[in-house]
């Protein structure tokens, strides 16, 4: 997982990049438009997934009245555009499984798009069930190196499934069901939370060890990830932390 989690790494600097150039504002008010009309209205008390979105689209800088807005357009008490959830699902180069999680409100311009994107980069669309299989949904927390033993400590006690250590950073893998617990009791504490959110994790990995096939297939991994129909994509790729190391300097 060291290519995957130095991927990891890499998105989260992006989506830094990404917020000040106010791009990742359009996905964060889609977000939390759908989490209104599917996650059991506007209230973030009553509404987990509300809750999370709004965490994220304050940890973004978000301001207060385009989310009081966005939740306002959800709720039906401002004009705003139909939207609808889509899941896409491709193969990138190397074999490697990619998921998507889109929100749309054109399936077939977003179909074709993504079409598009996956064959300019050596990938190709494919038909439902294809790979999501391969994917199981999990929380997933990350926190600085420095918090290692403490952050542990309180992750396994509170029954953790696995914790992972990388070079600068430490995962936290959970069940959905214990996410909010355990990212409670760390923020308790004082460990410093890098991300944390519930997300798809692959059962299994595919090595990529050419250094080609793993450019062509992170600029894929981009371009999806640009398109402003695409909320997350999840793939299985493992690149080792040498390749990675070159490519992203």
């Amino acid at each position: 997982m060291a290519g995957h989690s130095h991927w990891a790494q890499i998105k989260r600097k992006k989506a830094a990049q990404d917020a000040k150039r106010g791009q990742i504002f359009t996905k964060l008010i889609r977000e939390i438009i759908i989490a209104v009309k599917q996650g059991g209205g506007g209230d973030p008390e009553l509404n987990p997934r509300l809750r999370a979105a709004i965490q994220a689209a304050r940890a973004a800088n978000m301001p207060k009245e385009n989310i009081e807005r966005a939740i306002k357009k959800a709720l039906g008490l401002e004009e705003g555009t139909n939207y609808e959830e889509a899941t896409f699902e491709g193969y990138g180069p190397g074999g490697v499984a990619i998921l998507i999680q889109a929100i749309t409100d054109n399936r077939k311009r977003t179909v074709s798009e993504l079409r598009h994107l996956f064959s300019k980069h050596g990938g190709s669309l494919a038909e439902p069930g294809a790979v999501s299989w391969i994917f199981e949904q999990k929380g997933l927390i990350v926190v600085p190196k420095k918090f290692e033993e403490r952050a542990f400590e309180i992750a396994i006690e509170l029954g953790a499934e696995d914790t992972k250590e990388y070079e600068s950073e430490v995962e936290i893998i959970t069940t959905p069901s214990d996410f909010e617990k355990i990212k409670k009791a760390l923020e308790e504490t004082g460990i410093e939370i890098l991300s944390a959110k519930v997300t798809m994790v692959p059962k299994s990995l595919v090595p990529v060890t050419e250094e080609g096939t793993a450019q062509t297939l992170l600029k894929l991994m981009e371009a999806l990830e640009d398109h402003d129909d695409v909320q997350q994509v999840f793939a299985n790729f493992d690149i080792p932390e040498k390749i990675m190391d070159n490519l992203s300097r």
